[in-house]
């Protein structure tokens, strides 16, 4: 069974530029890179990965394309790219030439305005990705949900996937309205989910893993065993658990779901969305 782990990141620290790196996050004040996972991944045996962009600049894209292309196992690579720019189509189309460049990402989730996803210079931009082959992942909080699944709808051809099921409460046990949304989201279905980030979203000292199980349950229902992806989310996983623990849960989690559902998981939904060889 392939094992894909569709969501994880690479940084070299800089306080001032990974401020939302804070203080109670001390474990992850330092660098992280390619050279860090490998171990991780071959003792967990995990196959490969996608790299998820954290900076959003250009320079981001091409560091995290220089890590890409000196390690076979970083599978594919989310970018980011300014899509509210007017010459959008000129940067992605210099952008295509880049094999394992597969997406591109924003963080919605820090925008001041919350509905940033569906002004007019947006939608541009997100218009312009399917020409050149690019999916887009949404980064929101549950507050963003509805607004999400009017984003997607506009363009049913354009391949999405929520990160993170979208960061529902999972610490004070949150979950109807996210649950109504999440739902209304699922049944568009150009959008994909990944299981990830949610050991951060719970009480990281004191978390059981049955608290996720109403959520992942509701992911599951909502996208289907067909659209669901397994991510870790490292190293920001590692301020609530280590990377076997987490996974560990949510091997708990699928172990109830048939073989063939099991290998989508794992990594044939990833390797579907993201084009990966």
């Amino acid at each position: 069974m392939l094992k894909i782990d569709s969501h994880q990141h690479f940084w070299k620290f800089d306080k001032v530029r990974h401020s939302w790196i804070n203080e109670e996050m001390a474990v992850i004040q330092r660098d992280f890179l390619p050279a860090d996972l490998a171990p991780v991944l071959e003792e967990n045996g995990i196959d490969g990965c996608v790299l998820v962009q954290v900076d959003q600049t250009p320079e981001e894209n091409e560091f995290q394309l220089r890590n890409a292309a000196d390690y076979d196992f970083i599978k594919g690579v989310v970018g980011w790219v300014d899509l509210q720019s007017e010459d959008i189509e000129d940067q992605l189309q210099k952008l295509k030439g880049h094999e394992k460049l597969k997406g591109f990402r924003h963080i919605l989730q820090g925008e001041t305005d919350r509905a940033l996803m569906l002004k007019p210079a947006f939608l541009n931009g997100i218009s312009k990705l399917r020409d050149f082959g690019f999916t887009y992942d949404i980064l929101i909080f549950p507050d963003q949900l509805k607004y999400a699944a009017e984003l997607v709808g506009r363009f049913p051809d354009q391949p999405f996937v929520l990160d993170h099921i979208a960061k529902p409460d999972i610490k004070n046990q949150t979950i109807n309205e996210w649950e109504h949304d999440i739902r209304e989201l699922g049944r568009l279905e150009n959008v994909y989910c990944k299981a990830s980030g949610m050991v951060t979203e719970a009480d990281w000292k004191l978390w059981e893993p049955e608290d996720f199980t109403p959520y992942l349950d509701v992911a599951f229902e909502a996208f289907g065993p067909g659209r669901v992806m397994f991510g870790s989310d490292w190293p920001v996983c590692l301020v609530a658990a280590s990377y076997d623990r987490m996974l560990g849960l949510v091997k708990d989690y699928t172990s109830k779901l048939s073989v063939h559902e099991q290998e989508l998981f794992w990594g044939g939904n990833a390797t579907k969305f993201y084009s990966l060889k």
